[in-house]
């Protein structure tokens, strides 16, 4: 188990995929600033179930993402965020939210990739940018993804036009092959409800 600083958002993070945050609340201003001091900055994303990111009395999901800083830039009073997801991580306790909330994590096994699965990821691939070039939403058709075919299928997770929590259930998937399988069902789940509206 580790102890890491945590930021519990209205979104998932998945591993591989960019995470971009305007940072403003005091606490989270002060965990940043610590882990600009430090060689690996690293901290926690979970789903907020329940409540909301500004104020504390949420309730938070108990699988999250790590994520990695890679850029901070300051603005008036907002630092900008980028960061990249990595690993994933079950929280086993969570500690005191003063200074900022942290909480004591254990990962868990990356997921392994087979090239059996390269039909099933090419026909996710597929069915995601169909129904992507159908709605509004903020990633593009024609999005890139990496070369590496599981970064590739977490940043299909990524861009399917889904909510939050189906979202979160993809998080919780333990191979790759059920990853892209929920993938292409819950896309088409979600492309008949938009026909049907």
């Amino acid at each position: 188990m580790v102890a890491l600083p945590m930021f519990p958002l209205g979104s998932v993070l998945f591993p591989h995929t960019p995470l971009l945050l305007r940072v403003f609340e005091p606490r989270y201003l002060t965990m940043i600033g610590q882990l600009l001091d430090q060689d690996d900055p690293q901290f926690g994303v979970v789903l907020i179930d329940r409540g909301h990111e500004v104020g504390g009395g949420d309730r938070r999901s108990s699988i999250g993402t790590t994520a990695r800083l890679a850029t901070v830039s300051a603005d008036a009073d907002v630092l900008h965020i980028v960061a990249i997801g990595t690993d994933r991580f079950t929280v086993e306790q969570w500690m005191d939210d003063e200074p900022y909330p942290r909480a004591e994590v254990s990962p868990l096994s990356e997921l392994i990739w087979n090239d059996a699965l390269a039909p099933l990821r090419t026909e996710a691939e597929a069915i995601v940018r169909r129904v992507l070039a159908r709605v509004e939403g903020p990633w593009d058709p024609e999005t890139e993804l990496s070369d590496d075919p599981l970064a590739a299928s977490w940043q299909l997770a990524a861009i399917a036009p889904l909510g939050e929590y189906d979202r979160h259930v993809l998080l919780r998937s333990t191979t790759v092959g059920a990853l892209l399988r929920q993938v292409i069902d819950l896309t088409l789940e979600a492309e008949l409800l938009w026909s049907a509206e």
